[in-house]
């Protein structure tokens, strides 16, 4: 059952330290009823890509510390001739398989409780660059069941702004943390610093056309910087966003 107030899925995308979950923490930190009237989202579930992605960079730690071959990534990558430290995929197929995990576990949930946006908005979050195939990659790999259910909260910020707070939001021993993760400069230059969203979007001001579906997407533009330690301003501006996106799902 679906409800008339609120997201059911509320997809949120842009670059690494664009400031995905930022908005997602100050979300939270809204009460139920101001974050149903303002903002359109009821009770928050998230299915995040980030800790199955580290999970699977933390095992193959475990593999090779006792012998055995790294299964799904690679400790080292090779960049501009040059051999750096960094987890990478050994299949950039791997991008898409996180994308089909985060919608078998939305899946399990509508299994296990058939009401289950009668009360919540489930929070997707992810980031992709062109280098492992960008967002005309990612997409596909949504189920149907996501994409008739979703829209799309994308955060925009350029290359260097997204290089500048990835840096910012760094801490040291907490590369596991959802808020404070990081890559190093070099592989956030390979894998982000080209990005295919505009293209992606530009067949539809309004509409991201994914597999003959209309997912509705609004852009959230982080520049000025909106979002870090959650300024005064970014409660009225993502009302103001996510008020947009409502009318488009609802029009």
């Amino acid at each position: 059952m679906s409800n008339t107030n609120f997201f059911n899925i509320l997809i949120i995308n842009g670059r690494p330290g664009s400031g995905k979950s930022e908005i997602i923490d100050f979300l939270k930190k809204t009460p139920l009823e101001e974050r149903i009237e303002k903002f359109h989202v009821g009770e928050m579930e998230e299915f995040d890509d980030f800790p199955i992605l580290w999970d699977a960079f933390e095992s193959d730690d475990i593999f090779e510390k006792h012998g055995k071959e790294r299964l799904i990534s690679n400790s080292t990558f090779t960049y501009k001739g040059k051999t750096l430290n960094g987890y990478v995929f050994k299949d950039k197929f791997y991008w898409n398989f996180l994308i089909e995990k985060l919608c078998l576990n939305y899946s399990k949930r509508l299994r296990d409780e058939p009401n289950y946006h009668g009360k919540t908005t489930a929070i997707i979050e992810f980031a992709r660059g062109s280098e492992h195939g960008g967002w005309a990659e990612a997409y596909p790999y949504l189920s149907d069941e996501v994409l008739k259910n979703a829209s799309t909260l994308y955060i925009n910020v350029p290359w260097e702004e997204s290089l500048r707070k990835n840096k910012q939001r760094a801490r040291p021993d907490q590369e596991d943390s959802i808020l404070h993760h990081s890559l190093e400069d070099e592989k956030m230059e390979m894998i982000y610093k080209e990005s295919d969203w505009e293209e992606f979007s530009s067949k539809d001001p309004n509409h991201l056309l994914v597999r003959g579906q209309k997912v509705p997407y609004v852009v959230f533009e982080n520049v000025p910087d909106k979002t870090t330690d959650q300024p005064p301003e970014l409660g009225p501006y993502l009302q103001e966003v996510l008020g947009k996106l409502w009318k488009t799902k609802n029009c």
